[in-house]
């Protein structure tokens, strides 16, 4: 495991490049977001999915979210109409998790079998460049049914030796979950977290 400090405000290019390049190889790395620290892994890399699954010690029933860069990534992944668009471009980037219908590419072990997606655009610019090349997952960096850790040394207490690369930028700005809104028919709030947005189209 290897650690890089990185400015969360404006993230040093060859730190980035370093992340990327990990999880190109089907790596694991684990990042700041706007609310906690993630794991990320590539999305369409069904082994580098499991890593994720091991690393947490996570149910393969529970399914993984995705973080991508921009509106028009989403979608690349999932299905949005027009107004479900609009919601989405009020909220994002910003501190919540949408849930929407998956694209059929996206590998199976994501969505634990499931037909939908958990989506992220984070308030964050280590998140949108980590992401510009291709979906992450994004998933809290501790194991499954344990606390959240809320700093450096209690994410390496938790998760070891099992990931590849922490980018180490701070404390994330919310320390809290997203907020989770089931767009899948009307809006619902599922799990609420840092912020409860307006649902009005």
């Amino acid at each position: 495991m290897k650690i890089l400090k990185i400015n969360a405000n404006n993230p040093e290019k060859d730190k980035i490049k370093a992340a990327v390049n990990v999880l190109k190889r089907g790596g694991t790395i684990v990042y700041p977001t706007d609310t906690v620290y993630g794991i990320g892994a590539n999305i369409l890399d069904e082994e580098a999915i499991q890593k994720v699954y091991n690393a947490k010690k996570r149910s393969p029933s529970k399914p993984i979210s995705a973080c991508v860069s921009k509106i028009q990534d989403i979608h690349k992944i999932a299905h949005m109409d027009k107004n479900t668009e609009k919601l989405v471009e009020k909220i994002f980037p910003g501190p919540f998790t949408v849930i929407l219908k998956k694209k059929k590419d996206i590998p199976a072990v994501l969505t634990a079998g499931g037909d939908k997606i958990g989506v992220r655009i984070p308030d964050s610019r280590v998140c949108m460049e980590l992401s510009s090349q291709f979906p992450i997952t994004t998933t809290s960096a501790n194991i499954s049914g344990e606390k959240i850790p809320e700093s450096l040394d209690g994410i390496l207490k938790q998760l070891d030796s099992s990931i590849d690369l922490i980018l180490d930028a701070g404390t994330c700005k919310h320390g809290i979950h997203s907020t989770v809104i089931d767009m899948t028919a009307s809006p619902k709030i599922v799990r609420k977290g840092a912020v409860v947005p307006d649902l009005k189209y």
